[in-house]
C-alpha cells in the first residue's frame, strides 16, 4: 500500500524476480498499478462484481494520464461499480462483439429467406457497395448517432462512387447522391434493429436520422406525348426494329404493370375468359391485373414460341433489348428525362385524371397500401377543375347576357 504520487510512479522500478507487481493506493481502495518484470506499467481497479467474483480492469498505461487523471477516472469505475456495473465485462463484450460487416452478413442470411427476390438484391447491392466499406471495420456497440448522419453524407457526396469492370463484358457503376443514401440508411434502421432483437446492442442509432428527401420521379406523359409514343412506336415497327421490345413497351404503357412483371409473363398467366393476368408472385405478392381491349389486342397479335410471352426477355428478367429500344423511341417522339417506369406513372395520371377513384387505380396497379396510390391524388382534381371551370363560364356568361342558351341561369343569378 502506498500514496499513488507523480513522485512514487517516477520511482518505480520492475522486478525481475516477480512476474508482476501490484502497488494499491490508500487513499481510494481498488486503485492501484500493475508493474510487469519487463518494467511497463499500468493504472488499474480491481473490484467484486455482483456474483461475488473479483474483477480487474486496465485504466490506462503509465503515461498517458497523471496519477490525479488517473484516481479520478478510477473513482467514476468504482462508483459505477456500486450500482451494479461490470465495467470489465462490457469492456470484454466490446471487444468480441461482431462488426457491422458480420451483422450485415446475419441480417441477410435470417431476413433473407422472407424478403422478395428483388429487395433482396437490391439489399445486397446497397450493403456491398456502401455500408460494408464505409462501416463494415466498426463494433457494432460502437456505432453512434453521428457515425450513422456521417455515413449519409458520405454516400451521399459520392465518396463510394466506383465505376470496375467485372468480366469479360461487364461492368458494374455506383454512384451515390441523396437518393441512395436516404434508402441505406433505411436499411441501416432496419439491419440495427435486428441488432437490437438479438441483444448485440441496446439501441437503434439509424432511427430518428433527418434523411434527404427522397423525391421518387413521377414523370406523366401528356396525351400529346402519348400520341407521339406511339407514332414513334409504328416507325420503328415498319423499320423491322425488335417487335418483343417495342410489345413489352406497348404493354407496359396499356396496363401499367412494372417491367419485369411484362419481360417475364407467361401465356399460362394470361386469363383470356377473365381479360386479365394472373401473376402467382410479385413485388407485392399475388394479383391480377384486368386487361383493357387494347392490351388484349397485342397479346393476341403475339406468335406463341415459348412458354414466356417474350422469350427472349424472360431468360433474367434484364432486358438489354428493351432498353435500348425505349432509348430509340424517346429520342423519336421527344420525350426528354421520360424513363421506361413512367409509362406506369402515366396509366395512373390517365385513370385520376378520367375520374377513376384511388381504391380503383391501386388495384389497378397491385398497391397493397392505398398511401402508395395517394401520390396520385392531385391528378383526380383535373376532372373537378374542368367541370368548375365550365360551370363558371356559363354562369359567366348568364351574368353578361352573352347567349340566349343559358337564359335559364339568369333568373337564379337575379334571385
Amino acid at each position: 500500500m502506498a500514496k499513488i504520487t507523480k513522485r512514487f510512479v517516477d520511482g518505480l522500478k520492475p522486478d525481475s524476480a516477480a512476474r508482476e507487481v501490484f502497488y494499491w493506493d490508500d487513499a481510494l481502495p481498488g486503485f492501484g498499478i500493475r508493474v510487469k518484470p519487463s518494467g511497463t506499467g499500468s493504472y488499474v481497479i480491481q473490484y467484486r462484481n455482483n456474483d461475488g467474483r473479483t474483477r480487474r480492469l486496465k485504466l490506462a498505461a503509465l503515461g498517458h494520464l497523471t496519477p490525479d487523471e488517473a484516481r479520478y477516472e478510477a473513482r467514476a469505475k468504482l462508483t459505477a461499480v456500486a450500482k451494479g456495473a461490470d465495467p470489465a465485462e462490457e469492456k470484454r463484450q466490446k471487444r468480441m462483439a461482431s462488426t457491422i460487416e458480420e451483422l450485415c452478413n446475419q441480417y441477410l442470411a435470417e431476413r433473407g429467406p422472407t424478403k422478395k427476390a428483388s429487395t433482396l438484391d437490391s439489399d445486397r447491392r446497397r450493403i456491398e457497395r456502401h455500408i460494408k466499406p464505409l462501416l463494415g471495420r466498426y463494433k457494432v456497440p460502437s456505432v453512434t448517432r453521428s457515425d450513422i448522419e456521417r455515413f449519409m453524407l458520405d454516400v451521399a457526396n459520392g465518396k463510394t462512387a466506383m465505376d470496375e469492370k467485372t468480366g469479360w463484358r461487364g461492368r458494374t457503376k455506383t454512384r451515390g447522391g441523396k437518393g441512395t443514401a436516404t434508402r441505406t440508411v433505411g436499411l441501416l434502421s432496419g439491419i440495427f434493429q435486428f441488432a437490437v432483437e438479438r441483444c448485440m446492442r441496446s439501441d437503434n442509432p439509424a432511427r430518428g436520422i433527418k434523411r434527404f428527401q427522397d423525391k421518387k420521379g413521377e414523370r406523366f406523359l401528356s396525351p400529346a406525348e402519348m400520341a407521339r409514343l406511339g407514332e414513334a412506336i409504328r416507325a420503328l415497327e415498319s423499320e423491322g426494329v425488335n417487335r418483343e421490345a417495342l410489345g413489352v413497351i406497348r404493354l407496359l404503357a396499356l396496363t401499367g404493370c412494372r417491367r419485369g412483371e411484362i419481360t417475364g409473363l407467361r401465356w399460362e398467366w394470361i386469363d383470356w375468359e377473365r381479360a386479365c393476368i394472373r401473376f402467382p408472385d410479385s413485388k407485392t405478392g399475388a394479383k391480377a391485373v384486368p386487361l383493357g381491349a387494347p392490351a388484349l389486342q397485342v397479346l393476341a397479335g403475339l406468335s406463341r414460341r415459348s412458354d414466356y410471352v417474350f422469350p427472349g426477355t424472360s431468360r433474367t428478367g434484364t432486358t438489354t433489348a428493351v432498353w435500348k429500344v425505349w432509348s430509340r423511341l424517346r429520342q423519336h417522339a421527344k420525350l426528354e428525362g421520360a424513363r421506361l417506369h413512367d409509362l406506369r406513372h402515366s396509366f395512373a395520371s390517365v385513370a385520376a385524371a378520367g375520374g377513376d377513384s384511388l381504391p380503383i387505380i391501386g388495384k389497378l396497379l397491385g398497391h397493397q397500401d392505398i398511401k402508395t396510390t395517394s401520390r396520385y391524388a392531385h391528378l383526380a382534381d383535373d376532372p373537378l377543375k374542368a367541370a368548375a371551370d365550365r360551370i363558371s363560364g356559363r354562369i359567366s356568361a348568364a351574368m353578361e347576357n352573352e347567349t340566349d342558351e343559358v337564359a335559364g341561369i339568369i333568373p337564379i343569378i337575379k334571385r
